[in-house]
């Protein structure tokens, strides 16, 4: 919630997938067009600060297939 990024891990209908998660959209975005996923899929989404308990502007990609990140190997 700081204008960093941030993986959170999911199943839908058992399939393992992935939201990219930022409040910082132009990073987001940057990161999406170095991975080449389509900027279009980008999605708004407040999201509850754990800190303040207030809620605050966000974006997410949804990633699956290819565009998921094994679970183990660097952070970068």
């Amino acid at each position: 919630m700081m204008g960093g990024l941030w993986l959170h891990r999911h199943a839908w209908k058992g399939r393992p997938m992935a939201h990219l998660v930022s409040i910082d959209r132009g990073r987001l975005i940057e990161v999406a067009i170095e991975i080449r996923f389509p900027i279009e899929r980008l999605q708004f989404k407040p999201l509850k600060d754990p800190r303040t308990g207030l809620r605050r502007d966000a974006w997410h990609f949804d990633l699956g297939g290819p565009f998921l990140p094994p679970r183990s190997g660097p952070v970068t």
